[in-house]
């Protein structure tokens, strides 16, 4: 009898995992992550598909940041106030990796010929600052071309990862203590980048 209990008890957690995996109605519904992961991820576009220019006007090529993560958000070049605060978080995220921080950057593509405010030029400095055309980044980060306004694609923060595949979207109220986290569990648990 102690024999058939010990087999018995050294089965039980194979029996219960197979019931758990066949009923994936009983799985938990919340996630670990705050953002949302893009299915199917998409890949960064060649220098002709997404033309960048430097703030000085020199053409820049994004492949060039590929093999580290990236930190993007998109603006006006005037930055009001939420642009602002997605800079914030990117560079407070940035700056909380400890160790990893120079695993990661961050990228603004500001989306008009607006100049860039001196106070921002200097409180985001090591931020990489390029100008693109909205509907070339629409194509990438909404996966569709845009009308005019480009509806959403000044709102989130996204996360490129260092095989240069777009993954990870936060939302547009993105809560930067949240944020931070994610960042900080992808590049620890990362062998890449």
């Amino acid at each position: 009898m102690p024999l058939v209990l010990v087999f018995l008890c050294a089965l039980a957690p194979i029996v219960a995992a197979f019931v758990m995996y066949y009923n994936p109605q009983w799985w938990p519904e919340e996630s670990s992550n705050y953002g949302t992961l893009l299915d199917p991820q998409r890949p960064m576009p060649a220098a002709q598909d997404l033309q960048l220019t430097t703030l000085d006007g020199k053409p820049f090529d994004l492949q060039s940041l590929k093999g580290k993560w990236l930190l993007v958000s998109v603006g006006e070049g005037a930055c009001p106030e939420a642009c602002a605060r997605k800079l914030f978080i990117t560079r407070n995220s940035h700056a909380s990796q400890g160790k990893n921080v120079d695993r990661l950057a961050r990228v603004w593509f500001i989306t008009d010929d607006a100049e860039v405010p001196q106070k921002v030029l200097e409180a985001y400095r090591g931020t990489v600052m390029v100008r693109a055309r909205p509907e070339q980044l629409a194509r990438f980060l909404l996966a569709r071309d845009t009308v005019q306004g480009q509806p959403g694609l000044l709102d989130p923060i996204w996360v490129i990862d260092p095989l240069g595949n777009l993954m990870l979207q936060f939302p547009a109220d993105a809560d930067g203590v949240k944020v931070r986290k994610d960042i900080s569990k992808l590049v620890y648990n990362s062998r890449i980048g």
